[in-house]
This record gives structure tokens, sequence and C-alpha cells, in this order.
């Protein structure tokens, strides 16, 4: 027995060994010299304790290399996954799987990657050098390297499928992933799809309205007010409201498919209500530095890594030839920082919501669709996707004037071929997607514009060139400006008086009819900005850009403003004191007040609950400070109390997979029918024979809240933690599921943390209120706050850390303090990045 067991001690740490080994093995040099093939001079690289690195060159060219070297030594799985994704390759990178293929299919019929090849030859040609220069970069780093000395996760992947050499990156490789990245921040297409689809269990459009309600611009302001803006916007496309007469049958068989293939399109920046951002920008005669503060945190789904690479990009000296000094959060995979600031200009972005999709509904006979009662060509072409260990899937792909036909790209049996109600045999629908990133554009070129604008003339240049997707800037001057600018590529729509559907763009669109095609798009010189309004600060938080009427037509979707009330209130209030200062506005990011809580609390303690057990609950609100904190009892039951209501009042009235979310939509929803007691809205479907109102809904929903976090956290309702439940879980996009072995998973998946916040609060950690769950699906992917009176005041954090090796001691050594609402330190100056350097890596030619 004892021989065995030595023997099987002896087999178990040979085992460990070997796993130690290859997990470690890509774990990359950051410190010495290093030949890189191509450079002009010597190129430094220096990381701080987390693993930041800094890369000063001579050249831009040996500057972007470097940085496509490094991004390569940290993160080249996550690249070659993101672009599998963006170019419908996933299966041949991962083998046989359902999800997979399905993903490819949808995204070959997109024709992303077609798009970003297309848009090559309109970039500026600083902007290509920059391009083939990371590629070089990464080439460099994958030379030579066996798969499994890049990243472990090829070695996980090569126990079930064939894994050889990466492909060498491409500059289109760069340039698709900001299709994906349009694609998550793409505005309203899934309100789109869910009003179709509310219509028809609802059946009646009004009361469908009234479940997507106006933007209360009267409780929570716009961004811009009509004095902020120039003369130049003071335009508006007005919109129109008509019956829908069309067979609603119909319109939800062809819908229900083309929903269907939407949903198999991996989000790669995250997906729901919870996707949004914050943003504000303060004046210097508010600061006490006296010079502009800004801060931004964007809402995104959480993965691991998470999606932001830090870093600093710095020419020895900056001049015409080479001339970018900056530094914030990059894409792995592009050239260039998204979000930070240089020497002279800090910037934020929030996605703007812009609707820039439209659904096409197509009457599609023989190979042609009607238009103006007139037949309209479809064209074709075939792809054909590669699967790893499987045969190859041919795939037709079908596209109309207003874009590719996603209804049948499945196949799905039974959906999307319900028969027009007309006499024509044979005539059926399906749905064309309209959407702006499917025209090349230049994103590209304004990205590296920013990097090195010094100025709002600079920004608003650049924003002509930011095509997708549309984003709010903010920005701030070290000599003492504050600004906003809106860009886009967004589509005119014509105002159609009496036609079958609202002309709006919030509702699908019969493709038959030439009058709801798009009109051309939005001059960029219309769209809304603002330099030094008289407030002193700019907040944006996915709130309506203007006020109702003014200025060119964005959307009607919006978020419904309740985050950007509260930072609004919150800075009115800290200026009014004395001056703010960064401590003040990294507070004002980790801010957890519930705006549901006084919506609801008030109505909610009026109501008698007189079980001594179920009242335990309601007593917890009537001390709660309405603060959704991690460690609240309160804010635990308050969101279990949030999600009854929304299941007992709307989710027997909606589809399946249509259930209320809970974010800032139904916030709004509630608020305007909670002083109607009466409303049919109230009503449960689910117990026929009785008409329930405000109180019986609101009651019912306490006594089953109880009942719940009784099974779930104990019975003690002061001993419950809002943290307990609304864990906020990074996941690996391809080994991090539950499908995958526990020890994969366990690599992979840092440990969860427990954390405060939720939907429309400040501190943004979404939960879906329809899923059963309150983990968190979307939070703030970094934060950052930046002092423009010293620039080396600034501080940041990231969501997970800054590598993408789960070995490394980077890889998560930053959720930590994420989760607490904590920031570091973050150096600018070259002398106060020697002075944070750890280690030093030399790169000569």
């Amino acid at each position: 027995m004892i021989t065995v067991a030595a023997v099987v001690v002896v087999a178990l740490v040979a085992v460990m060994v070997t796993a130690v080994i290859v997990v470690r093995r890509p774990l990359p040099e950051v410190a010495g010299e290093k030949e890189l093939p191509g450079l002009a001079a010597d190129v430094t690289v220096t990381r701080d304790d987390r693993g930041v690195p800094t890369i000063t060159a001579t050249t831009s060219q040996d500057l972007f290399r470097a940085q496509g070297y490094v991004a390569a030594q940290d993160r080249f799985f996550e690249m070659d996954y993101r672009r599998h994704v963006t170019s419908g390759r996933l299966s041949e990178l991962v083998g046989e799987n359902e999800d997979a293929l399905a993903a490819d299919k949808v995204i070959r019929t997109f024709g992303w990657r077609r798009v970003a090849e297309q848009e090559w030859g309109l970039l500026q040609q600083s902007t290509r050098d920059a391009l083939q220069a990371y590629a070089d970069g990464v080439n460099a780093y994958l030379d030579g390297r066996d798969p499994g000395a890049i990243a472990v996760e090829y070695s996980v992947l090569g126990l079930q499928v064939d894994v050889g050499p990466p492909a060498p990156w491409d500059p289109v490789d760069s340039l698709a992933w900001l299709k994906a990245m349009a694609w998550d921040l793409r505005g309203n297409y899934d309100a789109e799809l869910e009003r179709a689809a509310s219509y028809s269990t609802i059946g009646d459009i009004a009361r469908v309205d009234e479940l997507f309600p106006a933007y209360p611009q009267d409780v929570n302001l716009p961004i811009l007010t009509a004095a902020d803006l120039p003369a130049t916007t003071a335009q508006q496309a007005s919109a129109t409201t008509a019956e829908l007469d069309l067979d609603s049958a119909d319109l939800q068989a062809a819908m229900a498919s083309a929903a269907a293939a939407l949903d198999a399109v991996p989000h790669l920046m995250g997906d729901g209500e919870g996707v949004g951002s914050n943003s504000w920008v303060v004046s210097g005669d508010l600061t006490e530095s006296g010079k502009p503060l800004l801060a931004n945190d964007p809402h995104l789904g959480i993965s691991a890594p998470g999606i932001w690479e830090q870093i600093g990009l710095r020419c020895d000296e900056v001049s015409a030839q080479c001339p970018y000094d900056v530094t914030g959060f990059a894409f792995a995979g592009m050239p260039g920082v998204v979000i930070g600031h240089n020497a002279s200009l800090a910037w934020g972005l929030t996605n703007l919501g812009a609707d820039v999709t439209d659904f096409f509904l197509e009457r599609v006979e023989e190979g042609t669709t009607r238009r103006d009662g007139a037949q309209a060509p479809i064209t074709e072409r075939e792809e054909t996707i590669h699967v790893n260990g499987g045969d190859d899937v041919l795939l037709t792909v079908r596209d109309t004037v207003h874009g590719p036909l996603v209804s049948d790209v499945l196949d799905l049996v039974g959906v999307g071929t319900a028969p027009v109600p007309d006499d024509a045999p044979g005539r059926r629908f399906e749905v064309s997607l309209g959407w702006t990133a499917l025209q090349p554009g230049r994103t590209m070129d304004a990205v590296l514009a920013i990097n090195v604008a010094q100025d709002a003339a600079d920004i608003q240049e650049a924003a002509a060139l930011f095509d997708v997707p549309s984003q709010n800037i903010v920005f701030a001057t070290t000599d003492g400006h504050i600004g906003y600018q809106a860009p886009g590529r967004i589509p005119v729509r014509a105002s159609i008086a009496g036609g079958p559907v609202p002309s709006d763009g919030t509702w699908p669109r019969p493709g038959w009819d030439s009058r709801y095609e798009w009109q051309g798009f939005v001059d960029p010189a219309a769209m809304p900005r603002a330099l030094d309004p008289v407030e002193g600060f700019i907040v944006t938080a996915n709130q309506a850009v203007t006020p109702a009427g003014v200025g060119p037509f964005l959307t009607d979707d919006w978020d419904y403003g309740y985050r950007a009330q509260r930072i609004r209130e919150l800075l009115g209030s800290a200026t009014s004191d004395g001056k703010v200062g960064v401590d003040d506005m990294a507070e004002i990011q980790s801010d957890e007040h519930s705006p549901y809580a006084d919506v609801l609390v008030p109505v909610l303690l009026s109501l008698d609950i007189e079980d001594p057990f179920y009242d335990d609950g309601q007593e917890l609100l009537r001390t709660w400070d309405r603060v959704q904190s991690v460690d609240s009892a309160a804010a635990a039951y308050f969101a279990a109390v949030w999600a009854d209501i929304l299941a007992a009042a709307f989710a027997d009235d909606l589809p399946d997979g249509y259930g209320p979310s809970g974010g800032s939509r139904w916030l709004e929803v509630v608020r305007q029918l909670v002083d109607q007691p009466a409303s049919p809205w109230w009503d449960d479907k689910s117990t026929p024979g009785v008409v329930e109102g405000r109180d019986e809904v609101l009651t019912r929903a306490m006594v089953a809240a109880r009942r719940e976090l009784t099974a779930a956290l104990g019975r003690e309702a002061t001993d419950w933690r809002w943290g307990q439940l609304h864990p906020a879980a990074p996941e690996h996009p391809v080994l991090g599921g539950t499908s995958l072995p526990g020890l994969v998973r366990n690599l992979v998946n840092p440990d969860p943390v427990a954390v405060g916040g939720g939907s429309s609060i400040v501190n943004a950690t979404a939960w879906n209120a329809s899923s059963g769950s309150f983990a968190v699906t979307a939070a703030p992917s970094m934060r950052m706050v930046v002092d423009l009176g010293d620039l080396d005041a600034s501080t940041w954090v990231t969501l997970t850390g800054a590598s993408g090796h789960p070995a490394s001691v980077h890889y998560a050594d930053q959720l930590g303090a994420w989760s607490r609402g904590g920031t570091f330190p973050w150096p600018f100056t070259q002398a106060a990045t020697e002075a944070d350097a750890r280690d030093r890596l030399t790169f000569t030619p």
C-alpha cells in the first residue's frame, strides 16, 4: 500500500509540475533586451507594479510596432478569438459547435470582414501605416512560437481540436474589431424587436407604447440645453405615429426568425440594458486645482480578461513626425488609445445610443423583393465556413437594397415564412437589416486623431470621422476648457403621415415602400456640441442629448436618465459646498443610491402586512438609507421585491424571452404607474377571475421576496446581504462556461466578488430582473479620473488586470480594488512613469 501510495504521489506531482509548466509557459519576458525587426531605433517598455506598459519610441512606426508586440505578449488569444468572431471563423478555432456555427453564419451574412476590407482604402496613409506597423509587431512576436508558448488556451483547445500556428495578424483584423464594437453599442434594435414582439401578445400599439414611454425631461435633464447648442443644430426631424395595420402573425413570424439569428452573435463588449457608461467633466472654476476634472466609467459585459488594455504610448520627442504622448485604455488588437488623455487634452466616451439600425420587412417572391409596386433584385454570394475537425458548411448570403436578409440565415423551420395577407401566391415576408456600420467608414482615422487632439476644434474634426459606434465625447484641456461633442453616422428618416407603421425608426419598416428608406445622414456639422457651458459641468450617462424638438433626430430610445440626474445632483451639491477634487469624482463614481427605492419605498411602507414573519422584510425598508450597498440587508430585500413586482405586473403580458429586465425603462414605466393604483397593468393575468390593483401586487411581492430570500440567505432577515446575491463573476469567453471541466474554469475564471450597486445606479452593476438571478451582467469595465491641473495625480482601475494570461499575477490583481470602488495612481510624465517602473524591456533594431 505504501509503495502504491508513493507511486500515486509521484504521478500526481509529475502531473502538477507539467500543468504548472504548461500554464506558465506563455508568460512574456518583461525585462532585458530583445531584437524587434523593422525598428529604426531602440524602443523601451517599462511596466509598473500592476504590469501596465509604457512604450517610448522615436518614431510613430516604432511606437505602434512595439504596441503590437506587447499586445501579443499579453493578450494574443483574446485578439485571436476576436478576429475569429469578427470574420465569421469561430468554427475554425473551436471546432464543431452549434453556437459557433450559428455565429459564423450570421456574421458572414453581415459581412463584417468584407466591410473592414473596404475601409482600408478609405483611411489616411498615416493610419494605414500605424495599422501595418502594429500588425508587424504582432507577427514578430508570433514568429517561431508554437501555440502553447503563446497562450494556455491553445493547449486546452488542442485536447479536442487540431491547433496549428496562428495565422499572421493582418491590419484588417484590427478594423474588423470595430464592427464588433459597433454591434454591441448599436442603439435601439433590441427595443425595435421588443416592440414588434410585444405587439403579438398585447395586440394594441398604444399599450405597447406605454411600455416605451417618452424620455422624462421634466424629471431627468438631457445632456445639453437649447442654450448650450450652437445655432446650426437647432432643427429636428419630426416623427409620426400611425396605426400598425400589418397582420401581426406575419410580422411576428419574420421578426422571430430575425431575432433568433441576431441572438446568435457573440457579444464581445456586452449586451442588454446595462451596457452604457457614465462620463462627466467639471470646469476649473469648480475644482480645487483650478483646472478641469474628467471622469469616465464605461459599463460593459464582465469578462476575463477584462476588455481594456491599459497602456502609455510616448514619442521620445513629440513632433509632427511622431506626435503621440498619450495614455489610457486601448483594445488589444488595435493601435492607439480609445479613452484617456495626452499632454493637453483628456476625453471620455459614453454610448450615445443613436438609432443606427432599422429592420425592413421584405416581400420576397422568386428571388426578388417588392419595391414601389415593382421587383427589386436580391444579390447572392456563397460563403464557405471551415469547421475544425468537421465538414465545410456552405452558406448563401442574400442582400437587398436595404441590407442583408437575416431572417433565413439559420434555417429555422416554421419561422419567418408566414404568407402575407395578400392574394399573390407564394409571397412571404423576410427581414433585412439596415445598419450604418455595414457601410465602410473612417472610425480608425478618428481614434488616432483624438489621440493627438489639442482642443475643441480637433475633437470636432475627429468626430466627423467617427462613423460607428456613435458616442458621446466629453473632453477637457489643460488650458481650462471643457466640452461635449456628438459624433456618428446617423440616418435621416422621412416623416410619413398615414403610413402603415411609425416612421421614426421605432418599429420595423415596410421595405416595399421607398418612402421609408433612409434619406441620407445627418451632417456632422449639425451634430450637438457645446463648449464651456455656463453651468460649469457636463454629464453624459446615455440620457437624451438635447431637449425634445431640438437638434437633429437621433433616437427615441434613450436610457431614462436616472444615473445622469443623480450625478448632476451630486456635482451640484459638492460644488455648492466648495471646490471638488479627484477623490470627490471617484466617490461619485461609487455612489449606490437607488432611484427605484425613491419611487417605490414610500408606497411599500404604506401597505399592511399582518404576519410578523413576512413583515420582517418590510421592516428593513423603514430604516433603509436607500443605498444599494454590498452589505445591506434592505438592499437585498428590495431587489427581490422589485423583481417580483415586474413579474406580477408585466411578465404575463409579454411573450417568452421578452420579460421585464428591470432597467431604466422599467423604472420609468413603474414611476408613471405608481400613482395609478387601478391601472390594468397591475392585474396579474395568471390569476383568472381576480383583478389585482397596485396594492395587491406590491403586497404579494413583499411576501414573496421574504419567502425567496429566506430560502436563499436564511431566516434572519437582518443577516441578509446584497453582495451575497449580487456577485460580479468575470468569465472567460471560450473556456469559462459551465460545459467545461471545473479545473479549466477555475484556471481561467477569477473568483467572483460581491459588489453593491445595480441597474440605473451610478455604480452601474446591472442585473436582469427577468432572469431569476441577481448576478452582475454588466458593470463599470474601468474607472478613470483625470486631473488636468496635474496629470500625474489622475487615477485609474480596470475590471480584472493588465494581463490576458491566467497564470499571470496581473490577470486579476485589480479586481478586488475595482469591486470596492478603489483606484490606483496613474502616472503620466516621463519622470513619473520612470519612478513607477518595475520592469524594463528594450527592443533593439
